[in-house]
């Protein structure tokens, strides 16, 4: 009879990044500008990639989808965070709720596997260049990239599943600024052990795999690039890989504080921050940490403004 007379929640709060009254057109007009920035530059980026022929490499390709799956993760969060800024109306669905987890989860899974994509890109090119054209064909390029896609797009899959045999009825405020999935997990009626075991399982087995493979590939290239010869050859080549590592040192390290981290947990105000980093930061640096130093990107910008 009790569980009878439960009202079970189909709508959700979320209260934003901050209650306060007074911060919050300040933080609207700064995520406006971060969201059309991280726009400009990821869709930029790719387009492009796109455009100039000399830029159709497997290096860039991969550059371009990374910058799309970025785009995506923005997207899936930031249009909603601005509106609770302005508006008084706070409210989604728990269908909509759930598309917004699945659209950045799978964008973060395709990302985790683009960058290993990237890094044994880097590891063919750099430690074996004369079998890289037969290696790395536009076929098996185009094949990496749909298994990177279709794992990132199946694997969150498997916890929107397991979401649905959750009911809500204790609460239907989430304190926090999109629908993170540990969040509904904290108002959720049914017990949510198993699907929390199975983040942890699933989070720590694919970015310790992708991590691992990552750190191996470079650590190779690293070698590859001390016996090299020319110093100009050395300088290009570390030029290209730091710009890499310097993104996934920033992707993992967020991931792993958020999901891989032990249950003693930190502040609340702290799992905002670690969210905000890999969900609106990370997608606005990545751009230009690739374009920055990039030459050939550089000279194809040049090329497209000339014209």
């Amino acid at each position: 009879m009790m569980d009878a007379n439960k009202t079970l929640v189909t709508e959700f709060v979320l209260t934003g990044l901050t209650e306060r009254p007074g911060l919050q057109v300040p933080l609207f007009l700064v995520f406006l500008l971060t969201y059309l920035t991280t726009m400009v530059g990821n869709l930029g980026l790719a387009a492009l990639i796109w455009k100039d022929p000399r830029l159709h490499s497997p290096m860039y390709l991969f550059l371009g989808s990374l910058a799309f799956a970025d785009a995506c993760s923005s997207s899936s969060v930031t249009p909603r965070m601005l509106t609770t800024f302005l508006s008084k109306n706070h409210m989604i669905s728990l269908v909509g709720c759930i598309t917004q987890f699945y659209t950045l989860a799978s964008s973060a899974s395709t990302e985790c596997f683009l960058l290993v994509v990237m890094a044994y890109d880097r590891y063919v090119a750099i430690c074996n260049p004369l079998l890289y054209p037969a290696v790395m064909s536009n076929t098996f390029c185009i094949q990496l990239l749909v298994v990177s896609c279709i794992i990132g797009f199946l694997h969150p899959m498997m916890h929107v599943g397991l979401l649905f045999r959750l009911t809500f009825c204790k609460s239907n405020v989430i304190h926090y600024f999109y629908c993170e999935i540990l969040q509904l997990f904290k108002i959720s009626c049914t017990d949510p052990r198993v699907n929390m075991l199975l983040i942890f399982i699933f989070s720590v087995f694919i970015q310790s795999f992708t991590f691992l493979t990552i750190i191996v590939s470079y650590m190779r290239v690293l070698f590859a690039i001390l016996k090299k010869k020319s110093a100009k050859g050395r300088s290009k080549a570390f030029s290209t890989c730091s710009a890499h590592l310097l993104s996934v040192s920033l992707f993992y390290g967020t991931l792993f504080l958020m999901y891989v981290r032990p249950g003693s947990g930190p502040a609340e105000d702290q799992d905002k921050m670690y969210s905000l980093f890999y969900t609106v930061i990370i997608p606005l640096l990545n751009p230009f940490i690739y374009s920055l130093r990039n030459k050939e990107v550089i000279g194809a910008l040049r090329r497209i403004i000339s014209k």
